[in-house]
């Protein structure tokens, strides 16, 4: 079940980020196809400014590593009414983030935004003055496109594990 979820997930994300751009928000709302309960247009809205590591800096971590987190914290994260959390619920979405990172260390050697485009397009772009080079150098076809389907893929698979095997995996694991 979480290899389907997963490919879905995938699928979705590649496609919103090749039609529409704006890494983060496209890994939030592949997870909301992929995971219609969760669905929730704050938090879809809140992952706008993530783009491209942060305002299209490409300075910090991958928007689509940043939603996709974000999504996990939504499922697993503390709640502002418990903020003192002594169940320790936080620690199951940092254990998941964790795995997530690893992935893209494994994956491409970094969570930078630009350090990623480097590896992929062999360099950063500054999206306010090369828009149109990034778009040449494949931006939305064939690079950030897979890094979002990827950060996706892996966001779906790892709430399906969980849900299919419960917290401890998370943490445990």
């Amino acid at each position: 079940m979480a290899k389907n979820l997963g490919e879905k997930a995938y699928e979705k994300g590649f496609d919103y980020e090749k039609n529409y751009g704006g890494c983060a928000q496209c890994v939030v709302a592949s997870l909301y196809e992929v995971f219609p309960e969760l669905k929730n247009e704050d938090v879809f809205r809140s992952a706008t400014g993530l783009g491209a590591g942060v305002g299209l800096t490409t300075r910090g971590n991958c928007g689509g590593l940043t939603a996709a987190v974000m999504i996990i914290s939504q499922i697993y994260g503390r709640e502002l009414k418990n903020i003192a959390d002594p169940e320790r619920k936080r620690f199951v979405a940092y254990r998941l983030g964790q795995k997530l990172v690893n992935k893209f260390l494994d994956e491409y050697g970094t969570i930078t935004c630009g350090e990623i485009q480097t590896k992929i397009m062999g360099r950063s772009f500054n999206l306010y003055e090369e828009w149109n080079e990034f778009l040449a150098a494949g931006g939305h076809s064939t690079a950030c496109t897979v890094v979002v389907g990827n950060a996706s893929k892996w966001a779906a698979e790892l709430i399906a594990e969980v849900r299919e095997k419960g917290i401890e995996v998370a943490i445990n694991s």
